[in-house]
């Protein structure tokens, strides 16, 4: 049987391997980015890489199911911290989504807006993982518009996931159009768009 210690060690290497992988891809993009240059800032050997993660494909794998674990927890917490309407949630959520995907350097925060299309088409797997975390968000939008429509705070055309899927995706083309003009411009007028759809109020 592994003492606690040696498997509290062994979950701090590879989270210690996650986290650097996150921050120095979510800014060169994964193919650009080989295990050396993630191993070497992790100070961590390659062996060690090998006993966690069988290939490049399920590090990319295990990179995002990480994230969107982190990032869904995230949400929850900013979801619920405000006190008041749910519009006022709603508002502090892409409040943090524009500060936090920033064009100047993200820190790993953006993983799903960089690797989202390069990986979808690399790898069925990483493509699934994407599928599944940003599922997940879309149905946590979901709950938190359907629960502002029930206190008042909220009025919207549609369904709820329907009108979860049709934010996120704003938001994310807005997030990739931040990248190609380099300032916030797309994130405000997507906060614009959004009061709009949601008809609340800043």
């Amino acid at each position: 049987m592994k003492s606690s210690a040696h498997i509290n060690e062994a979950t701090d290497v590879r989270e210690k391997i996650l986290a650097t992988g996150q921050r120095i891809m979510g800014g060169k993009g994964f193919s650009a980015v080989g295990l050396n240059e993630v191993l070497t800032a992790a100070g961590v050997p390659k062996g060690s890489f090998y006993h966690y993660f069988g290939s490049k494909e399920a590090f990319g794998e295990a990179l995002l199911e990480d994230y969107f674990e982190d990032y869904l927890a995230d949400m929850d917490r900013t979801l619920r911290q405000a006190s008041g309407p749910v519009s006022r949630q709603l508002e502090n959520y892409f409040q943090a989504w524009q500060d936090n995907q920033s064009f100047q350097d993200c820190q790993g925060k953006c993983l799903a807006v960089k690797l989202g299309a390069e990986v979808a088409d690399l790898s069925e797997a990483m493509r699934a993982s994407l599928n599944r975390g940003t599922a997940g968000i879309i149905e946590r939008l979901a709950e938190a518009i359907e629960a502002g429509v029930a206190d008042g705070s909220l009025s919207v055309d549609g369904k709820p996931v329907d009108v979860a899927q049709s934010l996120y995706q704003l938001w994310l083309g807005a997030s990739v159009m931040v990248k190609i003009v380099r300032n916030t411009g797309p994130f405000h007028k997507a906060m614009a768009t959004t009061r709009q759809i949601l008809q609340s109020s800043p």
